[in-house]
């Protein structure tokens, strides 16, 4: 939208976190506070926005500096300087859009509806409100009808102000001409001793123009995030969010208030979802899959019609109609084609297994090809690390790998070949051959006898 600019201000250190980490960086459904705002943003159609940084600023641009267009506040002087610093970045025509980077909740709809009522009214700005049970904190809005007569900030508020429930969210949009001509005028008299982004509309005021408001129906959109209990609280509410829509979709969730799913997750129609199970990152869990109980996917594709129980991956591939845990263990670099089994107490770690292969229980399986239709026995391990480097096993199409058989890389096992069980295998083995590696049995009668005393 050419005629619409999003400033964000994402400047301040977040003292109450309690943290090192910049107050925008916080981690919210998988994705950090100011990637929500920014992600909102995107979808009233504002691709690149304005983010205002201070503290912690190179920790904020590694993350979102494709995203949007950095400006530098070196000084935190109050929200009204931090917009300061954006004044160089947009004309007097456009409508310019303001928000904080830390109020995750706000929805594009709202944005869309605060927008659009602003350019159809012309005022010079517009209030985003919201009605709080517990307005404390807040700055309260005072008006005379649909408009604002005055902002005023707790601090700041008389006792009779402080009754109002409407309170000023940190959102709006203003006519560029009006917000820069209000911007230069406002001063540091108040308790803060800062320059407040809202003394512009006493300004505005004064100078005759008109600032409506614009009250959301969900006061949960308000919600900054200033500790760690308001991000536990913004959590809860984004969760419920997350899984009403994918139960609108046609996911079943057997138990919702024990399925965590984060904001990037996709999910087909007729997936099941069994209890204490969690999504993370940008897994993709494809239609008429059962995933749980007491799974933890992270950055995984999981095919149609596979099953998953009581596992933890992390960035692996699963194909379609698999068959994993329970207690499986499936680390990054792995990938399952179509109707893999992995069984109990089985690790794979930047492997390949291609289709109808099984690894049924008690082994570990890394920087291995394994091909097709291959049989592991129980407690079966690769020896990739020699202790310097990690080396590659190669497992030929229907070869039967005998129980408690040591694979030591670099080595392959040929098409139709067989291990012996309890085989340590260092060298490789035909195809279609037997390859078996044990010491003789040696038997000694009477021996408990002779040296038990």
């Amino acid at each position: 939208m050419h005629n619409l600019v999003a400033v964000i201000m994402a400047a301040g250190k977040g003292t109450r976190m309690k943290s090192k980490l910049p107050k925008v960086m916080h981690s919210l459904a998988g994705k950090s506070l100011i990637e929500h705002v920014l992600e909102t943003v995107n979808q009233v159609g504002i691709e690149r926005p304005l983010v205002i940084v201070g503290h912690g600023r190179e920790e904020i641009e590694s993350r979102i500096s494709e995203r949007a267009e950095l400006v530098i506040q070196t000084e935190q002087l109050g929200t009204g300087h931090a917009v300061m610093q954006a004044l160089p970045y947009f004309d007097d025509a456009q409508t310019v859009l303001i928000l904080s980077g830390d109020q995750p909740l706000l929805k594009a709809q709202t944005l869309q509806t605060l927008i659009e009522l602003h350019e159809a009214q012309g005022v010079s700005a517009t209030v985003l409100t919201a009605t709080m049970d517990q307005p404390f904190g807040y700055g309260r809005v005072i008006k005379n009808g649909e408009f604002v007569v005055k902002i005023a900030e707790e601090k700041d508020a008389t006792v009779e102000q402080r009754q109002i429930h409407e309170i000023n969210t940190g959102t709006y949009c203003f006519k560029g001409s009006a917000l820069k001509e209000a911007l230069v005028k406002i001063t540091t008299q108040n308790a803060q001793g800062e320059y407040y982004l809202t003394e512009v509309f006493d300004v505005l005021l004064k100078l005759g123009e008109k600032v409506l408001a614009y009250c959301t129906p969900d006061s949960n959109e308000a919600l900054g995030i200033n500790s760690r209990a308001q991000l536990a609280e913004a959590e809860a509410i984004l969760r419920v969010r997350i899984l009403d829509h994918w139960m609108a979709e046609g996911v079943t969730l057997v138990d919702p208030s024990s399925t965590f799913i984060d904001g990037d997750v996709q999910i087909q129609q007729d997936v099941t979802i069994l209890p204490f199970t969690r999504l993370m990152g940008k897994t993709r869990i494809e239609e008429d899959s059962v995933i749980g109980p007491q799974t933890s996917l992270d950055n995984c594709l999981v095919g149609r019609g596979s099953e998953v129980t009581y596992t933890v991956a992390k960035d692996a591939l699963i194909g379609e109609r698999c068959h994993i845990g329970p207690f499986a263990y499936l680390r990054p670099g792995t990938k399952l084609e179509a109707e893999v089994k992995v069984g109990d107490f089985v690790e794979i770690k930047n492997s390949w297994i291609e289709m109808g292969s099984k690894v049924p229980h008690l082994s570990y399986i890394g920087d291995t090809h394994v091909g097709k239709s291959v049989n592991i026995g129980a407690g079966t391990i690769t020896c990739n690390y020699d202790g310097v480097n990690k080396h590659p096993t190669k497992i030929g199409d229907h070869a039967f790998i005998g129980s408690n058989t040591n694979l030591v890389a670099p080595v392959e096992v040929g098409e139709h070949a067989i291990t012996g069980a309890g085989s340590t295998i260092t060298k490789n083995v035909p195809a279609s051959a037997l390859a078996v590696e044990r010491s003789p049995q040696v038997i000694k009668e009477r021996w408990h006898k002779k040296n038990m005393k």
